[in-house]
């Protein structure tokens, strides 16, 4: 089973290198579900682990208007330019289903320029989670994220296996949300790809300032996940 941390910040990408991830998810504003980084911060990211760009143009939901569409096809592009080796977004439609349109545009943008795609955890808001799961397969994504329609993975471990079992390594599952050292072998008998969590705490001194809490590497929590991998 892979491990990717979803980060935020450089000194996240040199630790999850120094701990031999996989590979990063970076983002911007994690407490919004993570909005699309810098360039500069994609660069240097991309300098000490592969990393995977999120691809979200602004918080809320994933119904995004053309002008919004176009965006995130220049934050592609960029991504790449930048040293990505993939990019994370999702798009949906105000009935909460798969907008095929959308992710067919962005998959072959990404495509073009030889990047990876994982389709983001906007899956576990669709009304036919399974059906959805085989139209992101038709339209070429490599993986996708998923807590198995619940809040956190260890909740939507049934969804997440069934995933599994009828993907037939057809796309990658990524099991996320909640992950740490208490569950994380109950992640990796689902026979899941990937296993996808944060790895920062919040430094409770940054309030002083009134310009929210900077992100700090929770060395602990990377500590105690390969410990448990082990045992």
């Amino acid at each position: 089973m892979e491990l990717e941390a979803c980060i935020e910040t450089i000194e996240e990408a040199k630790a999850a290198s120094l701990a031999k991830f996989n590979r990063v998810e970076l983002c911007s504003a994690l407490d919004l579900g993570g909005l699309t980084p810098s360039s500069g911060l994609i660069q240097e990211c991309a300098q000490h682990i592969e990393t995977h760009v999120m691809i979200r143009p602004r918080a809320g939901d994933f119904v995004y208007s053309d002008e919004e569409l176009t965006i995130m096809m220049q934050d592609i592009c960029q991504a790449k330019h930048n040293g990505a080796a993939g990019v994370v977004f999702g798009c949906l439609d105000h009935t909460n289903s798969i907008d095929a349109a959308a992710c067919k545009a962005l998959v072959n943008i990404a495509n073009e320029i030889s990047l990876d795609c994982t389709f983001h955890r906007a899956i576990d808001f669709v009304s036919e989670p399974l059906s959805t799961l085989a139209q992101l397969i038709e339209l070429g994504f490599n993986r996708v994220l998923t807590s198995g329609g619940k809040a956190t993975a260890p909740e939507g471990v049934g969804q997440i296996k069934k995933f599994v079992e009828i993907t037939q390594s057809n796309i990658e599952i990524m099991a996320g949300s909640g992950i740490n050292a208490s569950n994380i072998k109950l992640i990796q008998s689902l026979g899941v790809h990937a296993a996808h969590f944060s790895i920062h705490q919040k430094n409770d001194e940054s309030h002083l300032y009134g310009m929210g809490k900077r992100p700090l590497v929770d060395n602990d929590k990377i500590r105690s996940i390969q410990s448990a991998l082990k045992n």
